[in-house]
């Protein structure tokens, strides 16, 4: 059942890289500051691109390959801390963060152990997605459909 469990959770953070719900985080520079040879003075509006740094070469390799392995035990402690940022860092990152990962897991299990997720023909592959400002939205125009079968 662990094992299971692990497992899931590799599935949920590579499902959350390939596809993270936020494409940038933003912050204000609260002070003036350098790093890595840039210059920020207070009150720059600093955004972090989020789907491009989980989608990067230099931190992830074969990025456009869904690979849940990236995230077991033994690689996830390679991974940078800052290149994996779902739902964010520091302290503002999203304060619903854990119950939104239960919340996700225990659906998905529900989901699982009664249907079988099917992709219809309408879906396209890969997905396709509007290019939005903060959200990863599906284009309308290909929406993701499915089918699910009963297992009960």
């Amino acid at each position: 059942m662990m094992n299971a469990c692990a497992y899931l959770d590799q599935v949920v953070n590579e499902t959350l890289r390939f596809y993270p719900i936020a494409t940038r985080l933003e912050r204000v520079c609260t002070k003036d500051c350098i790093m890595d040879g840039m210059e920020f003075k207070k009150g720059d509006l600093i955004c972090f691109p989020i789907y491009a740094v989980h989608h990067s070469l230099e931190y992830y390799p074969d990025p456009e390959v869904f690979d849940p392995d990236r995230f077991s035990p033994e690689k996830k402690s390679k991974i940078p801390q800052g290149a994996f940022l779902p739902f964010g860092i520091g302290p503002r990152n999203c304060i619903g963060m854990r119950f939104a990962l239960e919340e996700g897991k225990l659906a998905l299990c529900h989901l699982i152990h009664s249907f079988r997720i099917l992709k219809c023909a309408e879906t396209p592959v890969p997905l396709k997605f509007t290019p939005g400002v903060l959200m990863l939205m599906p284009d309308r125009t290909s929406p993701i459909r499915v089918k699910l079968e009963s297992r009960i």
